[in-house]
C-alpha cells in the first residue's frame, strides 16, 4: 500500500492510498483522482517522507529545550494542515449524521421547530433572506459551506 501526499490546483492538500505507485500513476493519467475539497482533477503529488518500520527502535531523543518551538507551537494554535483535517472531520460528521433537504431547508425547520414533523438534524439550502426570517422566528441555524464533492458518497 502507498500513501501519497497530494495536491490540487487550489492547493487543498490530502491523502491518496494506492496498492502501488504504477496504480496512482495509471488512475492518474485516466483523471481518477480528484480533489475531496473542490472535486478538481489537477492533482499533482507532494513530497512525503517514507516511514519505516523498524524493529528496535531507539527511543525517541528528547527535545532541545534551546532550539525554537515548532511553527505555531508557541500559542498552541493548529497548522493549516490540522485545520484542513478537522473542517474535513467537520464537514463528514454533518454529512453523515443529518439529512439532505435541499432547497426545502427553510420550510423543513419550520415544521420540526414547529413540532409538525419529528425532530432531526437537518442540511439544505437557504437564502440570505429564509435564514434572516427563520431567525426572527427563533430557529437557530447556522451556514457550513461544504464543498459539491462532500454531498456525495463519502471515500
Amino acid at each position: 500500500m502507498k500513501v501519497f501526499n497530494l495536491a490540487c490546483r487550489q492547493d487543498h492538500r490530502f491523502e491518496g492510498w494506492f496498492a502501488s505507485a504504477d496504480d496512482f500513476d495509471s488512475q492518474h493519467a485516466r483523471g481518477l483522482i480528484e480533489c475531496p475539497i473542490c472535486a478538481g482533477r489537477t492533482i499533482r503529488k507532494l513530497p512525503s517522507a517514507p516511514r519505516l518500520n523498524l524493529s528496535g527502535a531507539s527511543a525517541p531523543v528528547a527535545e532541545d529545550k534551546a532550539s525554537p518551538p515548532a511553527r505555531g507551537a508557541e500559542a498552541g494554535a493548529p497548522t493549516p494542515e490540522q485545520v484542513h483535517a478537522m473542517l474535513s472531520r467537520l464537514a463528514r460528521h454533518v454529512i453523515e449524521n443529518t439529512e439532505d433537504v435541499g432547497e426545502k431547508f427553510a420550510e423543513e425547520a419550520r415544521r420540526i421547530h414547529y413540532n409538525e414533523t419529528p425532530e432531526r438534524g437537518i442540511r439544505g439550502v437557504a437564502t440570505a433572506e429564509e435564514r434572516a426570517e427563520l431567525a426572527d422566528e427563533g430557529i437557530e441555524v447556522f451556514s457550513l459551506p461544504l464543498p459539491n464533492s462532500r454531498k456525495g458518497p463519502l471515500q
